[in-house]
This record gives C-alpha cells, structure tokens and sequence, in this order.
C-alpha cells in the first residue's frame, strides 16, 4: 500500500502562483496529479516517472505546470504559474507501482485526500 498525503493548496489570485506537494510513503514507479472542479470529472494534470523523470503534462497546462520529485524525500511536486480561475479545483496525487506514464485515473491505483486549489479573478 502507499500512502499520499498532499499540501499547499489554498486561495490565490489569477496570475498568481503556487506550489503543491505530495509526500509519499514508498517510492513508486509513476506518480500524476489530478484534479476535480466541482460538477466535472477528474481529470489528469501531469505525471512523473521516478526513475528517468519522464515527464507528461495535459495541453491545458502545459508552460504554465511544472511537475517534479525528490527522490530522496519520496516526495512529488506541482508548480503552478499563471493560474487561471478555470484552474480552481481539488487536486489530488495518485500514483501506480508500475512505470508507466499514462493520462488514465484508472492506472492510478493509490489516491491521496486531495487539497484545493481556489483561484479568485
């Protein structure tokens, strides 16, 4: 089992920053962010293969997102730049055992609660 536990998220402006973090309990082949605005389906941000640091980000966020990890930490990091109000969401850290960088939350077999993300025009 792994467990997720993710932090700062909060009420931002838009334009404005900030940065998420997901701290893990075992290191995992591939770990993603994920996020749900309230009324729409989850949907897939970015993820990140541990070892190799591939890297695969949705069209929506890509220049502005920056995905990362610390190994050594077995922690997994969101910068968000240029955030847009359509950006409010929960976003939750999921990852997979296996390597595999894919965009499918059904791949993800371990979720983290989930922090929000709340961007004010």
């Amino acid at each position: 089992q792994v467990q997720l536990v993710e932090s700062g998220g909060g009420l931002v402006q838009a334009g404005g920053s900030l940065k998420l973090s997901c701290a893990a309990s075992r290191r995992t082949g591939a770990t993603a962010w994920f996020r749900q605005a309230p009324g729409k389906e989850r949907e897939f941000v970015a993820a990140i293969r541990w070892i190799g640091g591939d890297i695969l980000y949705e069209d929506s966020v890509k220049g502005r997102f920056t995905i990362s990890s610390d190994s050594a930490k077995n922690t997994l990091y969101l910068q968000m730049n240029s955030l847009k109000r359509e950006d409010t969401a929960v976003y939750y850290c999921a990852a997979s055992l296996a390597v595999q960088l894919t965009k499918s939350k059904t791949m993800y077999p371990h979720w983290g609660q989930g922090t929000q993300v709340y961007v004010s025009s």
